[in-house]
């Protein structure tokens, strides 16, 4: 990629043809990029665990499948034509 001549070049950016990383080359070298500060990414699920126990996650769904249940009642419900 070609930058301007009073612009700094940053060490990594987004391919404007497939969205990888790309990287700053200096003497046909990538510059070493320290990620050290970076967080890795949590999911919604490393999120519960940190405030709840597996246990507890399990009795609450099994509360709220026992309400879902409770509301749709007992039987199927059945669609007419």
């Amino acid at each position: 990629m070609v930058f301007a001549a009073e612009a700094e070049a940053p060490d990594a950016w987004e391919c404007k043809h497939c969205g990888h990383e790309a990287h700053l080359l200096i003497d046909d070298k990538p510059v070493e990029i320290d990620h050290s500060d970076v967080k890795a990414p949590r999911s919604h699920w490393d999120m519960l665990l940190e405030r709840r126990t597996r246990a507890e996650l399990e009795e609450l769904l099994e509360e709220r499948l026992q309400f879902l249940r409770a509301r749709r009642g007992t039987s199927e419900h059945k669609h007419t034509a």
